[in-house]
């Protein structure tokens, strides 16, 4: 009996859930889609200059670090390519890849033009021979 109660009561809530206009799920993010909030990724990839010393080449590190102290960005990883099994699909051929999080486009084009941002990149930039950005929006 108790069991039949419980079952009546839970259609009871969900049938009012349901007429409620989904009330509580506009309270609630992350059951209302149209409130998920966008994330923009800035993703880098640099190939460094096949002469550079290997001293160099890992003082070039100190590059994404200072990026790493800058307004706006968060999250800030960086690395080297794996040792992943070589396919079609795979370009391992960069030296370093960074990336990271903006909470809007906004942010991330005004993090581009800080002075203290296009200082390290004026100071690094004789370290690459080549650089890719991608910039991506997430829902």
């Amino acid at each position: 009996m108790e069991r039949r109660k419980f079952l009546f009561r839970s259609l009871q809530a969900s049938a009012l859930l349901l007429i409620s206009g989904n009330g509580l799920a506009s309270a609630l993010p992350m059951f209302n889609p149209a409130k998920k909030k966008k994330v923009y990724f800035h993703y880098l990839l640099f190939w460094l200059r096949k002469d550079l010393p290997e001293a160099e080449v890992k003082e070039f590190e100190k590059f994404f670090e200072g990026l790493q102290k800058l307004p706006y960005q968060k999250n800030l990883r960086y690395g080297r390519p794996a040792d992943s099994t070589p396919r079609n699909v795979l370009d391992n051929t960069f030296t370093y890849n960074a990336s990271m999080e903006f909470d809007s486009l906004e942010e991330l084009e005004a993090y581009g033009k800080l002075p203290e941002h296009l200082a390290l990149v004026q100071k690094y930039k004789p370290f690459f021979e080549r650089m890719q950005v991608h910039d991506t929006v997430y829902n």
